[in-house]
């Protein structure tokens, strides 16, 4: 299922390591999720990009990688940048998979503006919010979550979210709980 790259292989390397069960699950479903997404509008992106940005999208959530200063996503940006390079990347290739992680967590941004970031998007506020469900048919949802289960993911989110909130509460996460993610993530149709 995931790009046949030296690249996605060494990212997933990583997140098998750094991540629990319950947000390497979560990104690998991010994945998948963009991935139909992204074929069902013919939306041309670059897979291998798209694929090392949901690997590593909540990287910097990990106590490995956790700035106390820096939101996450762009914590998480500036390791996927390091990452990129150590795999070779050449620069702007770097600088890219940093921007899309950042702009996950940004307002809305078109297919036309940046296809790997807006399906990153659409990918996971499906995955944490239900946002999208209609773009998921109910198949795919259950084969999806039957390989890949969310193993207690909503809560333990919703705990780093709320974590990141109180140490940075100018950062995205914070504006997330400051609009009501906990019943958001709580209504998700993922986890009925």
């Amino acid at each position: 299922m995931l790009p046949d790259t030296p690249a996605v292989a060494a990212a997933l390397s990583v997140a098998e390591r750094h991540c629990s069960p319950a947000l390497l699950n979560h990104s690998v479903r991010t994945y998948a999720w963009g991935a139909m997404y992204r074929q069902a509008h013919g939306i041309a992106c670059d897979d291998e990009l798209l694929c090392v940005g949901s690997l590593l999208h909540d990287i910097a959530l990990t106590p490995s990688f956790d700035s106390h200063t820096v939101p996450f996503e762009e914590a998480g940006g500036d390791l996927a940048r390091v990452f990129a390079y150590a795999a070779g990347w050449p620069p702007p290739r770097a600088d890219r998979i940093a921007q899309i992680i950042v702009l996950h967590m940004r307002d809305d941004v078109s297919a036309a503006a940046d296809p790997e970031a807006h399906v990153l998007q659409v990918a996971t506020s499906w995955e944490i919010i239900g946002r999208h469900a209609d773009e998921f048919p109910p198949d795919a949802r259950a084969a999806t979550l039957r390989r890949y289960p969310r193993l207690g993911f909503t809560s333990e989110f919703l705990a780093d979210f709320e974590d990141q909130a109180v140490r940075k509460p100018h950062c995205a996460a914070a504006a997330s709980i400051r609009r009501d993610l906990a019943t958001r993530i709580t209504l998700n149709p993922l986890d009925a």
